[in-house]
């Protein structure tokens, strides 16, 4: 026999939706935020040579800067003033979590709930400016620097006032993003910052198909190799969507107890677990920290330059080649931090005590396990066998278009798995999202009417 919500889940239609009021302001409230978000994509920092851009650019799209320009929506194609998008805040995010388990203070902060929560999340927008500074300065000693396929540099009057203008902008683009993200995370529908990236990699696929349907007219790429890609996308995208939807269920039983003359009790339930309990976030995590290491090597870069160090600098882009995006040292680091936050992640989000200390609380119990302990035990149990076959799946997304590029170099993998994942990950958690506001409307309906007819009565 269904339940109740899945009943009411059966009877949302559009009339539904078209009753849902605020649910329909939120939805308002989420594409007007990402409107913005799409028109400060287009607008360039001041001071920036557009040809001068293009050329060093176009050197440089096929490395770790092309897959930063995925995830931002093309702004750093462009050299916007949203070009660092939200990856400081991710990086910040890192690094306050790891923080939170190896700094004592942090992890006593964490456990005292809601304030203990704002004020690891005030530390996270602290470390997010430092971060974003740091990021900037790279990005405007990278544009003031000759370029040498052209002669000059990318900014038209290299200096004190356009290094100071680039990092203000670029920093304040950071923040104002931040800001956004978590207004519509509370205003909104979904996760802002998730939201953000999609909207970014979203933007940036009719570019890409479109660039690929003239490679394959002008010759450079044959229609096969075209549609063995399309293939593979839609493959990887059902492959994603089974995962993301598979669930194992653990059984709870509670106790019969009597009330008065009544018996309470003896119902069972699940405690659904997800195969894939991290979600999108060891992906975004790992690339984040590929970023940092070409930033830093970018200002050392930039300073030896200027010192007179060229061969050190020729040095350092050796080490940023190697570990951009179709290199074997990339494919292995990106592929253990996937692994590593997958199981960092999901330690976080789940707690096998406190889960088994909340069913003994409420009187349930896993059958065969006594609570307590025994429950703890057999749910870090299952969720280990559970994160490794979820950590398998994140490594296949994400490097098996890595691995391809690596072995065909000739076949323009333009769109990587992660930013498959991320698309998809993030749509279904929006229309979860949605469906749930819309069950709850309902529900308030229902209480509406009963007490309606309660007063008729």
């Amino acid at each position: 026999m269904a339940s109740a919500a899945e009943q009411l889940a059966k009877n949302i239609n559009f009339s539904t939706f078209g009753k849902a009021k605020e649910l329909q302001q939120r939805i308002l409230f989420t594409l007007g935020a990402l409107i913005v978000y799409r028109l400060g994509t287009q607008i360039p920092i001041p001071g920036i040579d557009p040809v001068n851009l293009a050329t060093a650019f176009g050197g440089q799209s096929g490395g770790i800067l092309g897959m930063m320009n995925v995830f931002s929506g093309g702004a750093i194609e462009r050299m916007a003033i949203f070009a660092l998008n939200v990856m400081p805040y991710i990086s910040a995010s890192i690094i306050m979590q790891l923080a939170t388990s190896a700094v004592p203070s942090l992890e006593r902060l964490k456990k005292e709930g809601e304030a203990g929560r704002k004020q690891i999340n005030q530390y996270t927008r602290y470390g997010t400016v430092l971060l974003a500074i740091a990021q900037a300065y790279g990005i405007a000693a990278s544009l003031s620097a000759i370029n040498p396929d052209t002669g000059g540099s990318v900014a038209l009057d290299p200096g004190w006032y356009f290094m100071t203008s680039t990092i203000v902008t670029l920093v304040g683009g950071t923040v104002f993003l931040m800001w956004l993200g978590e207004q519509v995370t509370a205003r909104g529908v979904g996760n802002g910052i998730s939201l953000i990236i999609f909207a970014g990699i979203v933007a940036i696929m009719p570019k890409t198909i479109w660039n690929a349907l003239v490679s394959t007219r002008e010759g450079t790429m044959n229609v096969t190799v075209l549609a063995a890609i399309a293939i593979i996308s839609v493959a990887m995208i059902v492959f994603i969507v089974f995962v993301e939807r598979s669930q194992r269920r653990l059984l709870i039983q509670y106790p019969k107890r009597q009330q008065g003359n009544r018996m309470m009790g003896g119902e069972n339930s699940f405690l659904p677990l997800k195969l894939n309990t991290a979600g999108v976030i060891p992906p975004i995590f790992a690339t984040s920290l590929l970023i940092l290491p070409t930033t830093a090597a970018g200002m050392m870069a930039s300073g030896q330059g200027a010192a007179g160090g060229g061969a050190v600098s020729e040095g350092l882009r050796s080490v940023v080649a190697l570990i951009g995006p179709g290199q074997p040292l990339f494919v292995v680091l990106y592929g253990l931090l996937v692994v590593f936050f997958c199981f960092f992640y999901t330690s976080i989000v789940f707690n096998p005590e406190e889960t088994a200390d909340n069913l003994r609380k409420h009187g349930g119990f896993i059958p065969g396990y006594r609570p307590g302990k025994r429950t703890a035990d057999y749910l870090d149990y299952v969720l280990s066998r559970l994160t490794v076959i979820g950590a398998i799946y994140l490594s296949i997304v994400c490097l098996l278009p890595e691995i391809l590029k690596m072995n065909f170099k000739s076949i323009p993998f333009y769109i990587g798995g992660t930013s498959i994942l991320i698309v998809v990950s993030v749509t279904m958690d929006t229309v979860a999202q949605i469906q749930s506001h819309l069950i709850a409307h309902q529900y308030e309906g229902m209480i509406k009417r009963s007490r309606l007819g309660g007063r008729k009565k």
